[in-house]
């Protein structure tokens, strides 16, 4: 499992941010605070504080390396 830190603060970022996670067989957790959703869920992710970096624990063993850079846009600079 791979850990990252990403930030979604315009509507747009959501949008795109679910379909490239949409690409991937693998099962993505997005956290903050007290509230875990699933990553592919557009709906999930409103619900949440999107004006702070939000937690992504990716599931998967295998194609990490091309997960991670299609994930780059959404990561905190």
């Amino acid at each position: 499992m791979e850990t990252i830190q990403i930030m979604l603060n315009s509507i747009d970022k959501v949008k795109n941010f679910v379909n490239d996670v949409a690409r991937f067989d693998s099962d993505f957790d997005l956290i903050s605070g007290r509230y875990v959703i699933d990553a592919k869920s557009i709906m999930g992710i409103f619900s949440l504080d999107l004006s702070k970096p939000i937690t992504l624990n990716i599931h998967s063993t295998e194609n990490v390396e091309q997960i991670l850079e299609t994930l780059k846009p959404y990561t905190e600079q």
